[in-house]
């Protein structure tokens, strides 16, 4: 089975790839243009920031699995994907200590200003009258937009700094959030307004697109910082722009939108130079040494599994809830044959099989198949299966 990478990934997970038995071909300097024709018969794709897109998709005839090595998967076409019964999974909550401390160090750099402190300094300038000046953290209340594994993370450090700590996430995980003493606001227009920080750790989905625009920045206090470590989409940054020049508003961005897809490229965000207080990165929140190890462990885990077993941990382009009407528990001997036997009789009914698992018993002679279907078979079906002599041992429909 052949394995290919599009980006870069430590050397110890490529070795370990290979251990599996997988032929791996490791390109990252494959582009996203490059990509459909270098895919070729991979049966595994593994992809970090490369964006895999539906002409990749539909020139691999025998991929199966697409691994996105970090937490997201907007960069990939999930919908192409399902259309070829191809999975699709990622390696969610292994960066989000990484993220959380980027976040952290965004707040305080425009809380102290650090950039512009810095950047006056290597230009010569000395300033301690204009950069002597903070509010500090102390006491002042940060609301997170996305209360998920970040959101917790970003949660607990601001907690070691003595902030209040609000937030607006859906869902809200109660549970979690009351340890730290994390209290729940029903709106993001509420979260806003009562905040001194923000910080956004939400996916970029059709419903957050540009979720924070003129109305929302119109609701946050003068002065407030507004920190967006998940993606850059979700900002209408114009926006942003108008309320940094006419409120004050403090933005510290990892991400953009667009942003350069190369490691290494000309860029210029018309928010770095249109003033007010600003701090950027160049979507480095997950690349710390220590998140790139685990993604790469966790990377490793769902090829093995997938190689051994079939199953693919984290997918996130499988049905939940498929459209079954009934479920059919078959209780037979473990032989050659049997289940085709069943399914061939389901099949001259008209009942198209949603979903399904086969469970075998200690000692390999009995085992129990469930099978979901799109309707519940017509009597003589389940008298058929039941007729299956030496087959069968027991059948039972339940609808759903």
């Amino acid at each position: 089975m052949r394995l290919f990478i599009a980006d870069d990934l430590p050397s110890q997970c490529i070795d370990d790839l290979r251990a599996l038995g997988l032929e791996v071909t490791h390109d990252p300097k494959c582009s996203a243009e490059e990509l459909p024709a270098r895919i070729g018969d991979a049966s595994i794709l593994v992809v970090r920031s490369k964006k895999v897109r539906r002409a990749a998709i539909e020139r691999a005839p025998r991929l199966a699995l697409i691994v996105r090595a970090g937490a997201g998967f907007d960069t990939i076409d999930v919908a192409a994907a399902s259309e070829r019964g191809i999975f699709v999974s990622n390696c969610p909550g292994k960066n989000s200590v990484a993220v959380a401390e980027l976040a952290m160090g965004l707040i305080l750099a425009l809380d102290r200003r650090i950039a512009d402190g810095t950047a006056d300094l290597r230009a010569g300038r000395w300033n301690k009258k204009e950069y002597g000046k903070a509010e500090g953290l102390k006491g002042r209340t940060l609301g997170l937009a996305g209360l998920g594994r970040i959101g917790m993370e970003v949660a607990r450090r601001a907690r070691a700094f003595d902030m209040h700590v609000l937030a607006w996430s859906i869902p809200f995980d109660e549970e979690g959030a009351r340890p730290h003493t994390i209290h729940r606001c029903a709106t993001l227009h509420e979260l806003v307004s009562r905040a001194d920080v923000i910080s956004v750790h939400l996916p970029q989905t059709v419903e957050t697109r540009r979720l924070f625009n003129a109305d929302v920045f119109a609701l946050m206090k003068p002065g407030a910082i507004f920190v967006n470590t998940s993606r850059g989409g979700i900002v209408d940054e114009p926006a942003l722009v108008a309320a940094m020049q006419s409120r004050g508003i403090r933005a510290g961005l990892d991400v953009f939108d667009p942003e350069p897809a190369e490691g290494v490229a000309e860029f210029r965000p018309a928010i770095a130079t249109a003033g007010g207080v600003f701090a950027g990165t160049h979507h480095i929140g997950a690349s710390t040494e220590q998140a790139q190890n685990a993604i790469a462990a966790e990377t490793v885990r769902i090829c093995r599994e997938f190689v051994h077993t079939g199953r693919v941990p984290n997918v996130v382009n499988v049905e939940e809830h498929a459209p079954a009407e009934c479920q059919l528990v078959v209780r037979h001997y473990d032989k050659v044959g049997v289940l085709a036997s069943v399914l061939g009789i389901l099949r001259n009914h008209g009942a198209n099989v949603e979903d399904m698992s086969n469970t075998i018993f200690q000692g390999a002679r009995t085992a129990v198949a469930t099978i979901r279907l799109s309707k519940t078979p017509a009597p003589e079906a389940i008298s058929e299966i039941a007729a299956l002599e030496g087959s069968v041992i027991a059948v039972e429909a339940k609808t759903l």
